[in-house]
């Protein structure tokens, strides 16, 4: 998957920041240098990664993507840890972050909010920054989807008609009540709690995903361009709710956040990082 605009453009911000970043806006140097750190209680766990079937082939035809080890935070972040993250990061606090980075909207919740739910109305910009704050960042999208295939028992339960029913209920019903608590329910196979079930999550190369606006094709197989490549069948039911995280994240905007979208954080792992693995 190729690197967003979005994702760059800070990129060379940073670069072109280099040694001086203290004399940028506190906001973007958050994003370039990710100070103070405010993990709490999350554990990042270990995931080898490798070959996954996905509904955006790789190569845009049909070619498994292979994910490298990476490190996912086993929580999504609280408005609690993120209520940290706004002290020791002022420039982030409601009223205070950008205008570049956010909407109005920003945070309007967190204030009367469960301080163990997960925050949302973030913005893309300000979940980068909390989880640079972690020496991490978001995760990527072959990187979420390849826990998010797991139940607590296998690796891989996409053919799980039990367990895919019940995603596809809560996205029925996502948005209609506040989130609960994380981590009120088991952790999934690789040791990571509610990649389904409390809110949809940022990736970190959300805008390099596009749907097709134009869904008039023969017979009922409508299409999902990726990049120009690839489509996939409406009709089968393993893809809608990969199919509805797309729709989501693919008409969002950076700066914008939302009533059900919160985010967790990943690392880069090397190839002999210590700890649980699966």
């Amino acid at each position: 998957m190729k690197a967003p605009i979005l994702t760059l453009s800070v990129a060379v911000a940073c670069s072109v920041a280099g040694s001086s970043a203290a004399s940028l806006d506190e906001a973007l140097a958050d994003l370039c240098i990710g100070k103070r750190p405010t993990t709490g209680n999350a554990e990042y766990r270990a995931i080898t990664g490798g070959p996954l079937r996905s509904v955006l082939p790789a190569d845009g035809v049909a070619a498994d993507a292979q994910v490298s080890p990476y490190l996912l935070r086993d929580r999504l972040v609280t408005n609690r840890e993120f209520k940290a993250f706004l002290q020791a990061s002022p420039s982030w606090q409601r009223g205070q972050a950008p205008a570049l980075f956010t909407t109005p909207a920003y945070l309007s919740a967190i204030d009367h909010a469960d301080d163990e739910a997960p925050v949302i109305q973030v913005s893309w910009y300000a979940a980068q920054a909390y989880c640079a704050s972690e020496a991490a960042r978001l995760p990527r999208w072959y990187e979420w989807e390849f826990a998010a295939k797991a139940n607590a028992t296998q690796a891989d339960a996409r053919d799980d008609d039990a367990w895919l029913s019940n995603i596809l209920r809560w996205y029925a019903d996502a948005g209609k009540t506040s989130p609960g608590r994380v981590a009120s329910n088991p952790a999934n196979y690789y040791g990571v709690h509610d990649l389904h079930g409390l809110v949809w999550e940022w990736v970190e190369d959300y805008s390099g995903l596009f749907v097709n606006a134009d869904s008039r094709s023969s017979g009922e197989q409508k299409q999902l361009d990726y990049c120009g490549g690839a489509a996939v069948s409406l009709q089968d039911r393993r893809n809608y709710a990969v199919l509805m995280r797309l729709a989501l994240l693919s008409a969002m905007e950076a700066r914008q956040g939302g009533a059900n979208l919160g985010f967790r954080c990943a690392r880069d792992s090397a190839i002999n990082d210590p700890g649980d693995s699966k």
